[in-house]
């Protein structure tokens, strides 16, 4: 166990040696400031990691992880991640991703009692039930299960959506955009759910508006004639 730990530290020496070879200054660059134009909110399953899959470099993605890529506005750590994503680093997108085969999903699926899990989970399972009638007439389940996976990450774009930083950004900037996405472990191919981020928005405002919607209005009129 010990010997394993330590192949870490010989991992990362070889690969500071790497980034220096292609770039004498890489370090020195990348600790100046990250400017990310992605903030990426997936699940903490140790086989999906977010710059890999995407093909970015250090710097470029602004990552929060947690069991099954859940936003809950009443959680401070997901809250100020995309607070701080959105206000200081001015992200140009944010992004759900979540991932077929999440256990995190299948365990709120799961009728039993798992403990400190229980109040996480039950955020899924409010998924189902909201989207409860889709769900129950599919008669397959690991399409049923699939079919959780992507309406949970539906339905945590709409809790990034309710966000007061990110609707007043949004008017100010035409920024950041929300989107849905899904891994697909067997593949390794990316799936955009193409949510409609601006109908999503325009919709939940009559319930959630957080913002002067008459001056919103007149501003996006104001923009289409300049």
């Amino acid at each position: 166990m010990k010997k394993s730990y330590e192949v870490i530290f010989e991992n990362n020496k070889k690969w500071v040696e790497s980034k220096l070879a292609e770039n004498p200054d890489f370090f020195k660059i990348l600790s100046a400031s990250q400017t990310p134009e992605y903030l990426y909110i997936g699940c903490s399953d140790s086989r999906v990691s977010a710059e890999e899959m995407m093909g970015m470099k250090p710097g470029e993605v602004f990552v929060h992880r947690n069991i099954a890529n859940i936003v809950n506005t009443l959680d401070m750590n997901s809250t100020a991640v995309i607070q701080y994503a959105v206000e200081h680093l001015k992200v140009k997108h944010i992004i759900v991703c979540g991932h077929y085969g999440c256990g995190g999903v299948k365990a709120a699926m799961t009728p039993q009692d798992l403990g400190l899990l229980n109040p996480w989970l039950r955020l899924i399972r409010d998924v189902y039930r909201i989207h409860q009638a889709e769900l129950d007439a599919i008669e397959d389940e690991n399409a049923r299960y699939k079919r959780l996976i992507e309406l949970n990450v539906q339905e945590q774009c709409i809790n990034v959506i309710k966000m007061a930083a990110v609707q007043e950004r949004y008017i100010l900037d035409d920024y950041p955009i929300v989107h849905g996405w899904v891994f697909d472990l067997e593949t390794g191919k990316l799936i955009d759910l193409n949510i409609d981020f601006e109908e999503i928005l325009k919709n939940i405002q009559k319930v959630y508006d957080l913002t002067n919607s008459e001056w919103v209005m007149s501003r996006t009129n104001n923009k289409n004639f300049q």
